[in-house]
């Protein structure tokens, strides 16, 4: 029950905020659109898909996440630590899934707030049917939810982490 009730809460946040956006908001961010002071790029799945592959010997993690989520917030550091701690093996890019007007007035100062040095995406795609199942076909739309990808091989988790887990499962994907 608790999941069905995360993935209606973020089913709806991407139906509201596609509203808002017809609707004329006050605030347009521009696909694929650096901004300012920060380094959040905004994308649809489509324009996401192509950072969803990894290169060479890196095992890419993909955390969906959103600053209203606590689980997730509890868990950014981990992933944080995981880019710093491996930074010859490892890229981590968090992908945030907060409203798109929230970008300036909540997402820019979250991120500046706690020092994310991992790479911001905000995917602004209010087509959450088509784009959840490419992700992974078994997610329900709940986050915190981590894709890793190294080389052929890829692992979706659908929960949140603590150091030590995220540490044990990045060992045991890249040895298998």
């Amino acid at each position: 029950m608790k999941y069905f009730i995360i993935a209606f809460v973020l089913l709806l946040s991407f139906s509201c905020s596609k509203k808002e956006s017809q609707q004329g908001t006050s605030f347009k961010v521009e696909k694929g659109e650096k901004q300012e002071n920060t380094d959040i790029e905004v994308y649809d799945f489509n324009e996401l898909e192509n950072f969803l592959k990894s290169e060479d010997d890196m095992l890419l993690v993909v955390n969906f996440w959103a600053t209203w989520c606590k689980p997730c917030i509890e868990e950014l550091p981990y992933f944080e630590a995981l880019q710093e701690n491996h930074k010859s093996k490892v890229k981590v890019i968090l992908v945030s899934l907060d409203f798109p007007n929230k970008l300036e007035s909540q997402l820019k100062p979250f991120v500046n707030r706690k020092e994310l040095k991992s790479q911001v995406i905000l995917l602004d795609d209010p087509y959450e049917n088509e784009w959840i199942p490419k992700v992974d076909a078994s997610w329900s739309g709940a986050i915190p939810a981590t894709l890793m990808i190294y080389k052929d091989k890829k692992a979706f988790y659908e929960r949140s982490f603590t150091q030590e887990e995220l540490e044990y499962e990045l060992s045991e994907f890249i040895k298998t």
